[in-house]
């Protein structure tokens, strides 16, 4: 395979007047848009810096996405920084990451020229990049890495992992064949392309050749009126764009695919925006920043298999298995184990001066990010919960996902997450944090009816916001920061 941005060339020389790119009124063809991405890769080989490592702290727009697709084509390493991070944030990233040169912006300038070195404002090497030659004929290995992004944790201390230009092109045979997209597709990316769930709907979108459409900044009415007003086919979402959506009460009557990931959705949402959009294609994925997708789920899948988050995606292999590493039998808990051609290559270790990768492979190919779960006999995947998430009640292993699960089934509830808090006696027993307008009683008895005693959480907190990481999860983190906060009020 060789880089993510190859088939620019031919899109350019087949279809040049194509828009390839529009955000508010500005569009830029695929023709222009080849030669703006050719200049740039020229213009950074042009550096001559040593590390081809280059930090991108940009809004939204086409110069993230230009600058991006340039470093992929000169065989450099996108490092990813969200500009609101806060400064020990944006400081741990930075140590981690070392890159070479950070570009950003006169605007975000302030907010890191003091914790790294050699940063260069876009309005300043616009001019330069734009004197670039336009012509490259230089070929990039499909195993050379293109980008760095950072796990949000739980912990509170970012792990950085590095992506090779293979999996990537890979996984946009899954764009194709799971996903049902095509060059003549026009998507909408809403969210911020900080965001790896939508910088993929962006770059998979100009791999394929369709149409891309930015916001500077997620707007669900904007979102809404771009669908009415434009020929869109396509839309990537986290569910809590879809909680957003609703809130506009607005009926879109044309075939739209809906890709969602980032976080669970909640099947009460789910009903209502099939109401919203009565000719919707939903396509739910379950994936990881270190494993791409793993599992697709469809419609009519989730009438057939609810709960389940799909089966494994094109090229994906999935195997269950026990604490002794050997498989289990179908419908048997333990260890979710992936294999495809769509993994990255491994974490970036922090502490090394060489900035050795760690790989987490096994010999065979194999690897897991210690999700939970099981495999149906028709070879459906369901998830138990992380690892990591787990609350200990007792001697009894609870995972807070399946409580969430039924929880978010009434239809007062908007999200919801469940963790353990510490007990004297149980060790940690379940609460629930709920944002919505459904009531302690109303929940206690939906819960009767689907979980053991043992699940039903003992303790109700209700919050009018629940705290996200960027990339549109619950932060688990956080939500125990809010209970300790309403803990230590009363």
């Amino acid at each position: 395979m060789a880089a993510i941005t190859e088939t620019y060339l031919k899109h350019a020389q087949s279809s040049p007047e194509k828009i390839a790119i529009q955000i508010n009124d500005q569009k830029i063809s695929y023709y222009t848009w080849h030669e703006m991405v050719s200049k740039t890769a020229n213009w950074l080989e042009s550096l001559n810096l040593r590390s081809r490592t280059v930090g991108i702290l940009l809004p939204n727009g086409i110069p993230f996405l230009q600058l991006f697709a340039g470093a992929a084509t000169a065989g450099w390493t996108s490092v990813l920084f969200d500009s609101k991070w806060t400064e020990a944030e944006l400081q741990k990233r930075l140590t981690i990451a070392q890159p070479s040169v950070l570009i950003t912006t006169g605007e975000l300038f302030p907010k890191v020229d003091h914790l790294t070195e050699n940063i260069l404002m876009w309005e300043e090497i616009l001019s330069e990049i734009n004197a670039a030659a336009a012509i490259r004929n230089v070929d990039v290995d499909g195993k050379t890495p293109f980008y760095m992004g950072f796990t949000s944790g739980t912990t509170g201390n970012p792990k950085a992992f590095i992506r090779a230009h293979d999996s990537w092109v890979a996984s946009f045979d899954c764009s194709r064949i799971d996903f049902q997209l095509n060059e003549t597709d026009h998507v909408i990316v809403p969210g911020a392309l900080i965001h790896s769930h939508f910088l993929y709907g962006a770059i998979s979108t100009l791999y394929l050749g369709g149409t891309v459409y930015l916001l500077e900044k997620f707007s669900s009415r904007m979102t809404l009126s771009l669908l009415e007003s434009q020929p869109i086919t396509a839309i990537y979402v986290v569910p809590t764009m879809i909680a957003a959506f609703l809130k506009e009460e607005r009926l879109i009557e044309k075939n739209i695919k809906i890709i969602s990931s980032g976080a669970k959705w909640e099947e009460n949402s789910k009903q209502r925006i099939r109401q919203m959009f009565p000719w919707l294609t939903i396509f739910e994925f379950y994936g990881a920043s270190e494993l791409s997708f793993v599992t697709v789920l469809t419609d009519k899948e989730n009438d057939q298999k609810p709960g389940s988050v799909g089966r494994p995606c094109h090229n994906v292999e999935i195997q269950i298995r026990r604490s002794n590493i050997n498989p289990v039998k179908p419908n048997e808990p333990g260890k979710i184990f992936v294999k495809s051609n769509m993994l990255f290559i491994g974490y970036l270790q922090p502490d090394e001066i060489n900035c050795q990768i760690r790989y987490i492979q096994d010999d065979n190919g194999w690897i897991t990010v210690d999700d939970m779960g099981y495999l149906d006999e028709d070879g459906y995947l369901y998830i138990s919960g992380r690892e990591k998430n787990m609350i200990l009640y007792g001697a009894i292993n609870i995972f807070p996902e399946e409580i969430e699960k039924v929880i978010g089934l009434h239809p007062g509830v908007e999200e919801v997450a469940v963790i353990g808090i510490h007990d004297p006696y149980w060790g940690q027993v379940v609460a629930a944090v709920v944002k919505g307008s459904a009531t302690t009683i109303d929940l206690k008895k939906l819960c009767k009816q689907y979980l053991s005693s043992y699940k039903i959480p003992r303790k109700w907190f209700f919050t009018e916001e629940m705290p996200h990481t960027t990339s549109g999860k619950i932060s688990r983190p956080q939500v125990m920061e809010l209970i300790e906060s309403k803990v230590t009020n009363h």
